[in-house]
């Protein structure tokens, strides 16, 4: 064994999304640190992987017995040609390539107590456990953390022990909470006043903090961290500050963790005195019962040299019975235990404990890595002490059968994917498509496609991709695994179609990919370092996107534009020139550009800006302007001595000659010499700034021919040169200056208004929204995916068979459960879920508008009354008669192309129907835009306002029903108060979408294509829960809060082939 000594720098970029997680600190002693691991089946594999692409300093492997058969089901380093090699030896060398910053080191010898004094964290698996007594007793002895790790079958046990003090730095992996302090009195108590009010209840009694970027009170800067103490009136209590000097502007305070320290048994001890992890009563017994199973397992091997053969009766009763015999399991006070044993759960893991499943292994191996991490870096709580994870409900259910006895150049994720699966297993037929999957690729993703998948798996990283990958699979009948993780966060949910509900994205996630902060705080009020760096994004595309691709189409033009905003464009285009006047022509120019925007947007702006609004501005009701959220802002004085200073005028010099196409520079010493030499512009060659939406209004007024004439002269100005290059901004390429310059100018806009920047990483993974990972959290929720699939493709499978999984790796969280049924929908006699339809003949030689309609009328009873092509609207009951017999007529072949039947409409002339209107305002009802793609033109929507017709026809009124009206991308929802006055002859059309209060509005996916024929499909939400609603907040999806009489239904036309005889469609 040869272990060198680690000390190099971290990479930053290789470790990039896991920085996001670990934090600096940590990911520096990860990379010291000296992992000792012993056994390299697929569980010891498993976390060996995690374990070098985390970056650890080295790692030693210690498997000395050949590989066999066996291994090669779950040990992906392992191949045929392994054959009868060390397992160690012939995992070390794949090993190493995963990361070449990592020592992957052999031991060929016995495990002796001089070796394991070499490491920090000891891992054993699949080893005996007098082995494991008696290195356990070792570590425990000398101070170094000890792991078990195993796994029999579809059960998991692993157990940790990190001495008796063992210190945690961090026990959460929360952000330390910061706040923006409006004011300190001096006093005994100092009473602190947050910015915003509502940041006080974040913070508890007895919080530590400490104070930075404060302005008079400087005595609180960078000082030890003070208690704090909540007051009723949402103000802080601190210590004494009657003799500091008195506060006068900005400042943070940021939360301190406070470390704990956790105190584990040996083995031997916690044999007995199992402490397990476990979030009820019932599961603690479960994880008794299983530690048990364990014990007795072992004793078999001790007993007969081996392990219990595959589902051998003789065998599994006898680990039974070694289970009864076992000593009793102690409470931690070392009361025994009065528990019955599951001796049912004890014989089904003894049945299955021979086989080595690669997603079991997965699973353990990702949660036994991130308790090697918490070893190493401090940092999250560990385990107190054994965790067991079963997936027992793999099995077959019982009465069924069980089975018998006996290159670095950059390349596609996808295809790189298909490589390394078809490594680990030559037989696997693995097919990379690089076509982004979403609504413009449904040509290649069509029918063809999902009828040659039996299911889908999902691992997308945001909920619009999710809902519109869910909405597929619900349309094809497909099983959805769907997985997705954040840092130490993961879930794995399973959607089979007709059994379980269908997916639903939690409302609150989704709504935080969106969010947004009103234009003016961004613009001229920030006050925090978000809003300093939306600013700060919005200014790269400003300046290097939008106005690139705004002239480049004046260029194209024949004529000036006359759509152009005025003032907006002449403003733009005085920023972009700025000092210059002209297009530059060497690296020079730029540099000189880059300096007057610095000193527009730092100095100049911000005193123009305090002309409006001056520091000692008040209110009419006497309160100061400056104050709350409102930071008054101070204008900054460039000097290139400053790093954030220079790091601006570098990345915007050079992302402005890239956007015209000339060489840029890196040479720091050399932009400061020239620097040097260049003078501040001149206030008066800046572009005005419009400081309210007043004054643009105002500016807007008086755009005369003059001004018009100077915005044609400077856009001519760049009818000489060559195209623009628009810059589209990239996060990932630290060579670029996209990052460099949003991180500059973030920081400088923070400078100003006294806000605490963000750093570099931080502003990355904001900017860039980065999701944190990591490869234990990303291991495990990949076996726990794997572990529905097996039932997925096993056969059908009762509910109770599939489970939904989510876990939290730095808290020790786990939970598993059974997927929720589909809600059922009742009208009368009709019953459905989001998964059912109801087959429509497709007629012959095609079916028109007309039969369609009578049809449904004829069999379902169901009269449709209004029908919709996205905004427009082809038909309407409420229509002449003459008007309505033209469009019954309609074909398929019509209804695709609508532009060859109502060829005497135009674009210009189609005036789709407004969501709220309360009149009947589509002229053009074929509205048949050329942007849309045939297969977007199949796709029509109905518009039911639905009547029980064999009540109509003894009398009695139809019985009112919401209306609901579909589009591409939304949904909107009438009660059926509103819909009761639904158009009859001669009569508007229903507002729709139009609620009594004014709701009903909900979000819903883009429509696929369906099957050849007509189809409609799936109930409609109510507004209290549209699709892809969080299952917190309302009724479920479909679910009407008014009586079980009252539903509606969305139907969705999708003629596909309606002419081939024998087709088919279906109403969904």
């Amino acid at each position: 064994m040869d272990v060198q000594e680690t000390s190099k720098l971290l990479d930053e970029e290789l470790y990039s999304r896991q920085l996001y997680v670990l934090g600096l600190p940590a990911m520096e002693r990860i990379q010291g640190a000296k992992v000792l691991l012993s056994g390299l089946q697929g569980l010891g594999a498993e976390i060996a992987k995690n374990l070098v692409l985390m970056g650890i300093g080295s790692l030693t492997l210690h498997d000395p017995h050949p590989t066999c058969w066996s291994d090669l089901a779950a040990q992906f380093f392992l191949s045929e040609q392994d054959l009868g090699r060390s397992r160690a030896e012939a995992s070390q060398e794949l090993l190493a390539k995963l990361n070449g910053a990592v020592q992957v080191c052999i031991h060929k010898g016995d495990i002796t107590e001089d070796l394991l004094l070499h490491f920090q964290v000891v891992v054993l698996t699949a080893l005996k456990l007098e082995e494991q007594l008696k290195v356990g007793s070792f570590c425990h002895k000398h101070g170094i953390c000890f792991l078990v790790a195993d796994t029999r079958g579809l059960v998991g046990q692993l157990f940790c022990d990190f001495g008796e003090n063992f210190t945690v730095q961090e026990p959460t992996e929360a952000e330390p909470l910061t706040a923006a302090i409006q004011h300190i009195s001096q006093g005994s108590p100092g009473i602190l006043t947050l910015r915003e009010q509502a940041d006080a209840h974040h913070f508890h009694n007895g919080d530590l903090v400490t104070f930075s970027g404060i302005e008079g009170m400087v005595e609180l800067n960078n000082c030890a961290p003070w208690p704090l103490r909540v007051r009723e009136d949402g103000t802080l209590e601190i210590e004494d500050t009657s003799t500091f000097s008195r506060y006068l502007r900005g400042g943070v305070i940021t939360e301190v963790k406070k470390s704990k320290t956790v105190s584990h048994e040996p083995l031997d001890v916690a044999l007995l005195q199992p402490r397990v992890v476990a979030q009820s009563s019932q599961e603690v017994h479960r994880a008794h019962c299983l530690h048990q199973a364990f014990r007795a397992l072992h004793k078999f091997q001790e007993l007969s040299g081996r392990r219990p053969q595959p589902w051998d009766p003789v065998d599994t009763e006898m680990v039974v019975d070694l289970a009864r015999a076992l000593e009793p399991l102690k409470g931690t006070e070392g009361e025994p235990l009065e528990e019955q044993l599951d001796e049912a759960l004890v014989r089904t893991v003894a049945l299955s404990s021979a086989g080595s499943l690669s997603p079991m292994a997965a699973m353990l191996g990702a949660v036994a890595a991130q308790e090697v991490l918490k070893a190493i870096s401090r940092k999250f709580m560990p385990l107190d002490q054994w965790l067991y994870f079963d997936a027992l409900d793999c099995l077959p259910e019982d009465g069924e059968s069980f089975p018998n006895p006996e290159d670095y150049a950059p390349r596609l994720k996808a295809e790189v994917a298909a490589e390394a699966a078809h490594r680990l297993n030559s037989d696997l037929l693995v097919t990379p498509l690089p076509y982004q999957l979403d609504p413009t690729t449904e040509h290649i993703y069509g029918d063809n496609f999902f009828s040659s998948v039996d299911g889908v798996a999902a691992a997308l990283d945001s909920f619009q991709a999710r809902r519109y990958v869910a909405a597929r699979c619900t349309h094809y009948l497909k099983p959805l695994l769907e997985a997705g993780t954040k840092g130490t966060w993961g879930s794995a949910c399973v959607f089979v179609p007709h059994l379980t509900e269908g997916y639903r994205a939690p409302a609150s996630a989704a709504a935080s990919e969106d969010t947004s902060y009103p234009i003016c705080t961004v613009r001229h009020f920030p006050s925090t370092a978000e809003h300093t760096l939306q600013w700060a994004r919005d200014e790269f595309e400003g300046l290097f996107r939008l106005f690139a691709e705004t002239i480049n189409r004046h260029q194209q033009a024949l004529t000036p534009p006359a759509d152009l905003d005025g003032p907006q464009m002449l403003n733009l285009l005085q920023v972009v020139l700025g000092v210059l006047r002209e297009r530059p022509q060497t690296w020079r120019d730029c540099v000189v550009w880059a300096l007057g925007h610095w000193q527009l947007r730092f100095h100049y702006g911000i005193e123009q800006l305090l002309r409006h609004f001056p520091p000692d501005k008040v209110l009419e009701d006497g309160t100061p302007f400056w104050s709350g959220p409102k930071q008054c802002p101070q204008p900054l004085e460039f000097d290139a001595s400053q790093d954030m200073h220079l790091l601006f005028v570098l990345a915007a010099a050079n992302l402005y000659a890239q956007m015209h196409g000339l060489p840029g520079s890196q040479d720091q010493t050399a932009l400061k010499d020239l620097l040097q030499l260049l003078p501040l512009p001149d206030p008066q060659y800046l572009a005005p700034i419009f400081a309210s939406d007043l004054e643009l209004t105002l500016a807007s007024a008086e755009f005369g021919p003059e001004r018009l004439k100077k915005l044609h002269e400077a856009l001519e100005t760049w009818r000489m040169g060559a195209p623009l290059k628009p810059l589209m901004f990239e996060k990932d390429d630290d060579s670029n200056f996209h990052v460099d310059f949003v991180v500059a100018a973030a920081s400088l806009r923070a400078q100003n208004y006294g806000i605490p920047p963000a750093n570099r990483a931080k502003s990355k993974q904001i900017v860039g929204r980065i999701i944190p990972a990591i490869a234990t959290t990303t291991a495990a929720v990949a076996g726990l995916v794997c572990l529905e699939l097996y039932k997925v493709v096993g056969g059908p499978r009762p509910l109770t068979a599939f489970r939904h999984s989510y876990l939290h790796l730095a808290e020790n969280y786990f939970s598993r459960w059974v997927p929720s049924a589909p809600a059922i929908q009742k009208f009368h006699d009709l019953k459905w879920t989001c998964w059912d339809r109801l087959e429509v003949p497709a007629g012959q030689p095609m079916r028109t508008l007309e039969s369609l309609l009578a049809h449904l009328q004829e069999l379902h009873e169901l009269r449709v009354r209004m029908l919709l092509h996205g905004p427009a609207l082809l038909y309407s009951a409420g229509w002449s008669p003459e008007k309505r017999a033209h469009h019954l007529s309609l074909s398929r072949t019509a209804a695709e192309h609508p532009t060859s039947v109502l060829a005497s409409h135009t674009r210009s002339q189609a005036s789709p129907v407004p969501s709220g209107a309360g009149q009947e305002s589509c002229q053009a009802e074929c509205c048949a835009c050329p942007c849309r793609s045939p297969r977007q033109a199949c796709q029509l929507l109905f518009e039911l306002q639905q009547e029980r017709c064999g009540e109509g026809r003894e009398g009695r009124p139809a019985e009112p029903l919401p209306s609901a009206r579909l589009s591409g991308s939304s949904l909107s929802v009438a009660p059926a108060a509103a819909a009761a006055t639904a158009p009859t002859s001669g009569s508007p059309a229903p507002p729709l979408g139009a609620a009594a209060n004014g709701a009903g509005t909900g979000l819903m996916w883009p429509r696929p294509l369906g099957p050849a024929g007509w189809e409609t499909r799936r109930p409609l939400p109510t507004p209290q829960q549209p699709w892809g609603g969080g299952a917190e907040q309302g009724p479920r999806a479909g679910q009407c809060p008014a009586s079980e009489s009252s539903k509606s239904w969305a139907v969705e036309l999708t003629p596909n082939s309606l002419q081939d005889s024998g087709q088919a469609a279906s109403l969904r």
